[in-house]
C-alpha cells in the first residue's frame, strides 16, 4: 500500500486507458506521455500498461507501506527516496516506511511513478486511469490528495535489479526537434499558405492547456471551410483549427467527435513529447507521410521490446 502524505495540484492514477471504448464516447483517458509510463513500468517490474501514478504542478510526498521495486519516467524531476537523491528510469527498491519526496518538477510537465503490481485501484471497463471530468477511474474518480491509501497489486517475484537504467536511445525518440505531423482529414480546405504556416510559424504553448487539448497561441490560420463542420469522429493529437484563435491539439481525455476541421494530425510516437511542453513553451512543426509516422510508431514498439530483452537478460538465473 502507498500513503499520499502531500499531493500536488495534479496527482491521479494512469494507465494506457480505454482504446477499445471510443464508439461509447470514452476518451482513451490514458497517459499523456504513455510511453514514459511504459518505461517506468517496465523498470518495476510491471507489464507496460499497468497503472502508475500521473504527477504534475508541483512537489509532495508519498511513503511506502510495504517494501516495493520503483521508477521514475517523463518530466523531469527533484526526488529522493529515503533522503537520497533519484534518477529518471532507473530502478530502485523501497523498504517499508520509506517516503519518495518530490521537491519540484524541473522540466517537462507530466512525471510518473511505476510501483512494482502497479495501482490496484479496482478497473472500469477493463482500465484503472482516472477520468476526472467524467468522475469515474483510478480512486473514487478525482485527484488524490492527502492521507488517501492506494492498494498494490502483486509484485514480479523476480524484478529488475536494484540501479538498472535503461539506456536513453530506448526512452528518447524526436529529442527537440519539431513535433512531427500528418495531414489531417481537412487538409484540402486550407490553401498552401496555411499548410507551409503550420510547421514554418513559432507556437506557444497556452496557459489553457490540460488533458482534454493543447491551445496553441500564434498566427491565425484561414481556411475556406465553414466555422463548423457536419460533426465526425475526432482521434488524440487531431490539430483542430476553429473559427478564430489557435489551433487545438487533442489530448489524452479529448472528445470523440469534433465539428472544426482538421489540418493535421500530431503522429503517435510525437504525442507524448508534446504533452511534456510546459505552457509558454515555444514548438514548432514539421510535416510526415503517414508511412513516416507508421514506421516510428513501430519503433516506439521496438523500444519498449529491447527493453524488456535487456531486463531479462540481467537478471540472475
Amino acid at each position: 500500500m502507498i500513503t499520499v502524505q502531500r499531493a500536488p495540484a495534479w496527482l491521479v492514477v494512469q494507465d494506457l486507458g480505454w482504446g477499445s471504448h471510443r464508439a461509447m464516447g470514452m476518451p482513451t483517458g490514458d497517459a499523456m506521455d504513455r510511453h514514459a509510463l511504459a518505461v517506468a513500468n517496465l523498470l518495476a517490474g510491471n507489464p507496460a500498461s499497468a497503472a502508475g501514478l500521473e504527477w504534475a504542478l508541483g512537489g509532495g510526498t508519498i511513503r511506502f507501506e510495504r517494501p516495493a521495486t520503483v521508477a521514475l519516467g517523463g518530466a523531469r524531476l527533484e526526488a529522493t527516496l529515503a533522503g537520497v537523491p533519484m534518477a529518471a528510469y532507473t530502478t530502485y527498491r523501497a523498504d517499508a516506511g520509506d517516503e519518495l519526496a518530490v521537491t519540484r518538477i524541473v522540466s517537462g510537465v507530466f512525471a510518473y511513478i511505476a510501483v512494482g503490481g502497479g495501482m490496484g485501484v479496482d478497473p472500469i471497463l477493463g482500465s484503472r486511469s482516472t477520468y476526472v471530468r467524467g468522475g469515474f477511474g483510478g480512486l473514487h474518480g478525482r485527484r488524490l490528495r492527502a492521507e488517501d491509501f492506494l492498494p498494490l497489486g502483486a509484485p514480479d517475484a523476480d524484478p529488475p535489479p536494484e540501479g538498472f537504467a535503461a539506456p536513453e536511445e530506448l526512452v528518447v525518440l524526436g529529442g527537440d526537434r519539431p513535433i512531427r505531423v500528418t495531414h489531417g482529414p481537412q487538409a484540402g480546405l486550407f490553401d498552401a499558405d496555411a499548410i507551409r504556416q503550420l510547421v514554418e510559424a513559432e507556437w506557444l504553448i497556452a496557459a489553457a492547456s490540460d488533458r482534454m487539448g493543447y491551445r496553441l497561441k500564434g498566427p491565425e490560420i484561414a481556411t475556406t471551410a465553414p466555422v463548423s463542420l457536419v460533426s465526425e469522429p475526432a482521434c488524440p493529437g487531431a490539430v483542430q483549427v476553429p473559427g478564430a484563435g489557435g489551433p487545438i491539439v487533442l489530448m489524452a481525455d479529448g472528445p470523440t467527435v469534433g465539428g472544426y476541421p482538421k489540418l493535421a494530425v500530431v503522429c503517435g510516437a510525437d504525442l507524448g513529447r508534446l504533452a511534456q511542453s510546459e505552457p509558454g513553451r515555444s514548438i514548432g512543426f514539421d510535416w510526415i507521410s503517414i508511412e513516416e509516422a507508421q514506421r516510428l510508431f513501430r519503433r516506439r514498439a521496438v523500444q519498449l521490446h529491447t527493453l524488456r530483452a535487456l531486463i531479462n537478460g540481467g537478471r540472475a538465473p
